[in-house]
C-alpha cells in the first residue's frame, strides 16, 4: 500500500502562532499512510515554521455531513462547499477551513488505498 498525498489550499485562524494565521488561502498537504497509521490523516503546513495536525480519518469523514468532535478536534460542514476542522492543543486553538470537494476526493482515495487486493 502506498502513501496518499494531496495538496489543498485552506484558510487558517489560530492563536497558536500569529505568523501562521492566513489572510488568504495557504497550501497544506493532506497525507494518509495506510501501512503505518490507518486511522489518521495528517494535515501538514509546510514552510519556515512547519506544523502538523493529526485528525481521525472517520471523524473527518463524518464531519463532512454533520458536526462531530473527539479529543480536542471538531469537524463540521460550513455551508455546501466548505468544511471546518478545529484543533485544540496545549499551545492554543486553530481553525482550518477546507473545500469540501477536496476533502471528499482525498478521503475516497484513502479508502481505495486501504482496500485489500481481491484474491484470484
Amino acid at each position: 500500500m502506498s502513501v496518499i498525498e494531496q495538496y489543498a489550499r485552506v484558510h487558517i485562524v489560530t492563536d497558536e502562532d500569529p505568523l501562521l494565521e492566513s489572510h488568504g488561502a495557504v497550501p497544506v498537504v493532506l497525507r494518509y499512510d495506510p501501512e503505518h497509521d490507518p486511522r489518521h490523516v495528517r494535515v501538514d503546513l509546510p514552510g519556515a515554521r512547519p506544523l502538523e495536525w493529526v485528525v481521525d480519518r472517520d471523524l473527518l469523514e463524518h464531519g463532512l455531513k454533520a458536526p462531530v468532535d473527539s479529543g480536542g478536534v471538531r469537524v463540521w460542514p460550513c455551508g455546501r462547499v466548505q468544511a471546518v476542522v478545529e484543533f485544540h492543543t496545549g499551545q492554543g486553538h486553530s481553525v482550518v477551513e477546507f473545500d469540501t470537494k477536496t476533502l471528499s476526493r482525498f478521503l475516497r482515495l484513502t479508502h481505495v488505498a486501504k482496500a485489500e487486493p481481491v484474491p484470484h
